[in-house]
């Protein structure tokens, strides 16, 4: 094996590039003359393991720790390869270490399965003419074949015909499994077919090129299809078949394209070509390779490096490198492989990070760095960079690293794992039917306190765990959508009972919800719509998204379970058609938002610092600097957070106040109704209606026996079958209920119609004077009542904040 030198491609202001070092497979020798036969196919074994095949027959496997190549085995004369897929390490829910057998399709119109060791064990007569690609679903339970006849077979796992799922007239050139191996993507000419397994299922198909498509693929993770062919371009499509990005046309045709196995980067190979690109399209890096087409592009497991089938006689690899984390004033650059530039951009103090093995994922985040590589996880403060915290993994191929203040969340082919920056296992949830191969930051968050996980079986389902523990929260059952959930964030800040998450739905309405329900049943609230990217602060409950052609930042979500009406007015927007089309937040840090561009490029936008000013004030219950800081703000958005935060809080007060600074003239004299309530539980019961709990004030009421209470405020929102309903159980005021309905029909001028109020209006006399001696008699009563508890204070005492 013949090794030319290490070339790395650096690119300015692109934060990903890759290194590319080639190396030839064996020549064939005839005749004096040396040709190099082609590379039809590789497939990685391990991170640092794969094979070969080429038009020469042989089998190759490349060790790059050892650097060495070895024949493993050479192929009868008639088999000339065409596609390797590997068997797939998950099974099942068991992990194996590495794959151990896989599937090599020919022009011989054969399919192989091949074992690790070389030893062909079963070949399989599957087309007329070549068979042309093949691929084991994720579960490793079946085995989908198309050829140059136009069909499309599945397989079991033995290599047992099971159907001829498509008879076309023209090849097939490409197929690809959906994320849940109940659908296969496959090419028809021009066209992209998603066809499901089931007979009588909805097929979806589209015109994708100009020209005949020759590969596909389709990742599992973020559920994007990408797709090249002869009209020289990669395109990349949403499982619907809608057009996310379409490629300038290139100088040849697209030969091959492949996703990362985290789905956030695709490689595209062409005519001595290799591009790196992100999941939205924009391109990272380019590299000209003297290659010829690249043929087959394989990704290793770990998603940072890639081998490429040259036309040429080539084997081409290539590693990421050049990621860049930034966090407030720190940027970390991974200059190599094992090694990593942190500079801190206030005082230009550089450090070098080394590392044993080869870095696979980083998080940056919460004055913390998270590396894992393939073997440790590295935990470093921004503190001090020479003395990091190191454990071993129990597996090294990483796919996710989240952060929260307190810990951090590592994703692997296993499981998920929850440690502490000190290095200390916390947790290791698990719930049913999980498969964290597929997961992703949008389908994942991590607070203090909480982890969410949306459930890949039931897109509608979300799994909110207990952090700690690693148990659900609450009555153990998930949070249940009406509609997929596309986005799962928990907020950052406050104590765990208040805990909240934002969820984006596939039609892209925003909704919060509480994560803790204390038994009652969720209310999942709508705040939004065209909802696109949304990210929580780091230290504040405020939220920030991408809604329609606007930026907006709802300052106070919590507004939506206080005031309804009051939401709008703690909402700021900006029109977003400086980020362009499609941007998406990719965090929001103290006042400052990190956007990314649909073309690649990163773009801060900065929040004014007042409501997070204001939030810290009222956390500490400082509501005169509150009060102060409106006022010299000036600015209606301040107010309404501090009106819908103190009524939130129960502090009337500072509620009258701000109500009246907006002009909300009806509810600042519903609040001074409350303030003279006589006792603690009708002003709970009434802030409670305020918010719109009619329940839980009705609740509270009973629970305090204010009977006459509970049944006068049913009847003042005009819950006649519910007041009657209390009077009858309780035996008291029918009467009541009675004659304030009759009233109302009269000032309507109707007639009784409800059967149950025409019978109890047979027997029960209405006498206004008696009626209203009784509700001045359960009036006095509980001003008694509110009496005889000294701690209540007078109406207007600072005793407790619902008296302010």
């Amino acid at each position: 094996m013949s090794e030319e030198p290490l070339k790395t491609l650096q690119l300015v202001g692109l934060n990903c590039c890759w290194s590319i070092k080639k190396s030839r497979s064996r020549p064939y020798q005839s005749l004096s003359t040396v040709l190099f036969e082609l590379v039809s196919c590789v497939g990685w074994t391990t991170a640092d393991e794969l094979y070969s095949s080429s038009d020469d027959h042989q089998i190759l496997k490349w060790n790059l720790l050892t650097n060495e190549t070895a024949q493993i085995v050479r192929l009868a004369e008639e088999i000339y390869p065409i596609d390797l897929h590997w068997f797939p390490k998950t099974t099942g829910g068991k992990k194996q270490m590495q794959a151990e057998i896989f599937v090599l399709t020919s022009t011989d119109g054969k399919f192989h399965l091949v074992s690790k060791t070389g030893r062909v064990e079963k070949s399989v007569e599957a087309h007329r003419g070549a068979v042309l690609a093949g691929r084991w679903n994720y579960e490793g339970t079946a085995l989908v074949t198309v050829g140059e006849d136009g069909q499309i077979k599945i397989w079991s796992k033995t290599g047992m015909l099971r159907s001829t799922m498509v008879q076309q007239g023209t090849p097939v050139y490409s197929v690809a499994w959906g994320p849940d191996s109940d659908k296969i993507l496959y090419t028809s000419g021009k066209q992209l077919i998603i066809k499901p397994l089931q007979p009588n299922a909805k097929v979806l198909q589209w015109k994708a090129h100009d020209g005949v498509i020759l590969k596909v693929d389709w990742n599992a993770v973020n559920d994007l299809i990408l797709s090249g062919g002869e009209d020289c371009k990669y395109k990349v499509w949403d499982s619907y078949g809608r057009l996310l990005y379409s490629a300038q046309t290139h100088d040849y045709p697209i030969t091959s394209v492949a996703w990362a196995p985290d789905g956030q980067l695709f490689a595209v190979g062409s005519f001595n070509t290799l591009r790196l690109c992100d999941k939205t399209g924009w391109s990272y890096a380019l590299e000209k390779p003297n290659t010829g087409s690249v043929f087959n592009i394989a990704w290793s497991v770990d998603g940072t490096q890639i081998a490429g089938a040259c036309g040429n006689g080539h084997v081409i690899f290539a590693h990421i490198i050049e990621q860049r984390w930034e966090w407030k004033n720190f940027e970390i650059t991974l200059t190599k492989r094992r090694s990593m530039q942190v500079r801190n951009v206030l005082n230009d103090a550089l450090d070098v990070l080394e590392f044993r093995d080869r870095v696979i994922k980083a998080s940056l985040s919460y004055g913390h760095l998270v590396v894992a590589t393939s073997m440790q996880c590295y935990v470093y403060s921004t503190k001090n960079w020479n003395t990091p915290l190191v454990f071993d993994l129990k597996e090294g191929t990483v796919s996710l690293i989240l952060q929260a203040e307190r810990h951090f969340l590592l994703l692997d082919g296993a499981g998920i794992y929850l440690y502490s920056y000190e290095g200390r296992l916390i947790s290791s949830p698990k719930f049913p039917g999980m498969r964290t191969d597929i997961l992703s930051s949008l389908t994942v968050s991590v607070s203090n306190d909480t982890i969410a996980v949306r459930d890949k079986a039931d897109d509608k389902v979300i799994y909110l765990i207990d952090a700690l523990s690693g148990k659900p929260l609450g009555d153990g059952k998930p949070l249940v959508h009406k509609i997929e959930v596309m986005e799962v964030a928990l907020d950052q800040f406050g104590s765990p009972s208040e805990r909240k998450v934002a969820i984006i739905d596939k039609n892209r309405d925003l909704y919060v919800t509480s994560v803790r329900r204390f038994g009652k049943e969720q209310k999942i609230i709508k705040i939004g719509t065209m909802v696109h990217s949304i990210a929580w602060n780091d230290k504040i409950n405020i939220l920030c998204g991408m809604q329609n052609m606007y930026f907006v930042v709802w300052y106070y979500p919590n507004t939506i379970y206080v005031d309804k009406e009051l939401l709008s007015k703690t909402v700021y927007e900006k029109d977003a058609s400086e980020f362009g089309k499609s941007p998406q937040i990719v965090n929001y840090v103290g006042n400052q938002v990190m956007i990314r561009r649909a073309d690649g490029s990163l773009i801060y936008t900065s929040i004014s610092p007042y409501p997070a000013i204001l939030h810290e004030y009222v956390s500490a219950s400082r509501w005169d600097d509150a009060v102060r800081l409106c006022r010299f703000v000036k600015e209606q958005t301040m107010w309404s957070c501090l009106a819908a935060m103190a009524i939130a809080h129960k502090d009337l007060t500072t509620a009258e106040v701000a109500y009246a600074a907006i002009g909300e003239i009806d509810k600042v004299q519903y609040i001074n109704l409350i303030k003279d309530l006589p006792s603690k539980e009708s002003r709970m019961a009434h802030l409670l209606l305020f918010t719109g709990n009619t329940q839980d004030a009705e609740g509270i009421l009973i629970q305090a026996g204010l009977i006459y209470q509970a049944i006068q405020t049913n009847i003042n929102l005009y819950n006649w079958d519910r007041a009657l309903e209390l009077a009858v159980k309780y035996k008291t005021h029918v009467d009541t209920v009675l004659a304030y309905r009759r009233k109302f029909l009269e000032d309507f001028q109707k007639e009784e119609s409800n059967k149950r109020f025409l019978q109890y209006a047979e027997g029960v006399e209405v006498n206004w004077e008696k009626i209203q001696a009784k509700i001045e008699m359960e009036i006095a009563k509980e001003r008694e009542r509110a009496a005889t508890v000294p701690t209540l204070g007078s109406t207007g005492s600072r005793s407790t904040p619902l008296n302010r």
